[in-house]
């Protein structure tokens, strides 16, 4: 395990000492503030019968850069490696490549993290000011980070699988960019087509994640996107762990 955590170290150490890394941080807390302050501006003008915290997390200036993050975060993970030839030293060290993936993905996944604790400011001061609640109760804060955790997961997974199939950064974040979007806008597809039958509009709603963050944005926490996100991770992080032992072989 010590390997292991050596490697989550290293991980992790590599997105807060890159330039992309700032990048990623300026933009996505740039963005999020941004969309944080045009909501609070829009619920001024007129009555609204949402909180603050809903409005920030059910919107399009909310779901444009969550989706636009990940092919960021992730595409350096492995293509980095095999253009450089940093990955053969990697191959020969002492460890299980299942301790690299593993390593790749969760030092990703706190990076991710790292990234929304800031947001948790947005509606302290918010109380602070107003004196009033962000959000209609306790339950809401959990079950939006939540949501937000579980999609960072499967999404990272997914970029995780991209960076591992080429040598080059931008072809890796053009297939995370492509793969996340068609899976995001899969759920859409019942609010764009009027003829879909009733069993096919509870499928999409059941993989469509819009309507899950609206549900988990409401405090309402539904067990099956907690299994649907963490087996599809489990998925993609099994196929990523094949890929690589694939490539591994052919160098």
């Amino acid at each position: 395990m010590r390997k292991f955590y050596t490697l989550l170290a290293r991980e992790v150490r590599g997105y807060f000492h890159s330039p992309i890394g700032y990048i990623v941080v300026v933009f996505f807390l740039l963005v999020t503030g941004v969309n944080y302050y045009f909501q609070i501006s829009f619920m001024n003008q007129r009555p609204a019968s949402y909180s603050v915290q809903e409005a920030f997390f059910n919107n399009v200036f909310f779901w444009l850069p969550f989706i636009l993050i990940f092919p960021l975060i992730t595409m350096r993970l492995f293509a980095e490696e095999f253009k450089l030839g940093t990955i053969e030293p990697l191959m020969t060290a002492p460890v299980r490549d299942l301790q690299v993936v593993l390593a790749k993905f969760f030092g990703a996944l706190v990076f991710y993290i790292a990234l929304w604790l800031p947001t948790l400011l947005y509606f302290a001061i918010f109380q602070k000011i107003t004196q009033q609640p962000a959000a209609n109760s306790a339950g809401a804060y959990c079950g939006s980070y939540l949501m937000v955790l579980l999609l960072g997961m499967f999404y990272l997974s997914v970029g995780c699988l991209a960076s591992v199939l080429t040598k080059n950064q931008i072809v890796a974040a053009i297939i995370s960019f492509c793969a996340i979007t068609l899976l995001f806008f899969l759920g859409l597809i019942q609010y764009i087509l009027l003829d879909v039958s009733g069993g096919m509009r509870d499928w999409l709603g059941y993989v469509s994640a819009i309507e899950h963050m609206a549900t988990y944005s409401r405090g309402i926490i539904d067990t099956r996107p907690v299994v649907l996100y963490l087996s599809m991770t489990a998925l993609m992080l099994a196929l990523t762990y094949q890929a690589f032992q694939s490539r591994k072989w052919r160098l």
